[in-house]
């Protein structure tokens, strides 16, 4: 299974609603009143510089799932650049809207 979410460090949540088009669509179906009561940025969750939110984060995930430092392999670059040629750089992905 593949998660994907978005984690800010810092943000200024003001100048996020400025260039973001966010629908109320979006906001109520997540219960949610305001897009900017949604950003809660690490910074101001831990208070802890970003350097060590960095660290604690690769120690979480070494000890949670077995992380190991490692490099990216000739055949999983070439996997990740046919993808682009033929899904993530095509039209029908980038102009894609749900």
């Amino acid at each position: 299974m593949l998660h994907h979410v978005t984690m800010a460090y810092d943000i200024d949540a003001d100048k996020m609603l400025e260039v973001l088009r966010i629908g109320k669509e979006k906001m109520s179906d997540k219960g949610t009143r305001s897009a900017k009561k949604r950003v809660d940025p690490l910074r101001r969750q831990t208070g802890l510089p970003r350097q060590v939110v960095i660290e604690r984060m690769i120690d979480s995930f070494r000890r949670r799932h077995g992380l190991t430092t490692g490099s990216v392999t000739d055949a999983e670059l070439a996997r990740a650049e046919e993808l682009v040629r033929t899904k993530f750089a095509t039209p029908e992905w980038t102009a894609r809207v749900p």
